[in-house]
């Protein structure tokens, strides 16, 4: 059993939660979890992550729309076309974890 330090930091404040509960909710989704993964390696269209993951472009556009409310990627316009990419590195640290830690034995 781990003992309480002395020194220990306060609960988060509800603002904090919300948000880290948000960041963690964008995860808990098997499709956008493989758009992440896709978008992990290489920046993308819709029609190019509708094809990567056996998605519909609808589908692939409402799950995008979602991680861009959260931050998590951002859209740069190319044309006509839309390209989408991790925009934070601790996201992406974050999701390689997670799936190093679940591929772990």
């Amino acid at each position: 059993m781990m003992m309480a330090s002395k020194r220990t930091s306060p609960a988060l404040d509800e603002h904090t939660a919300a948000h880290v509960a948000e960041l963690f909710r964008a995860f808990s989704d098997t499709s956008r979890v493989r758009l992440l993964s896709a978008l992990s390696r290489q920046e993308t269209n819709v029609g190019g992550l509708a094809e990567i993951i056996g998605l519909s472009e609808s589908a692939v556009s409402h799950h995008l729309r979602g991680l861009r409310q959260t931050g998590i990627v951002v859209a740069r316009r190319r044309g006509k076309e839309v390209f989408y990419r991790i925009e934070d590195k601790h996201i992406l640290t974050l999701f390689e974890q997670g799936v190093r830690h679940v591929q772990q034995d």
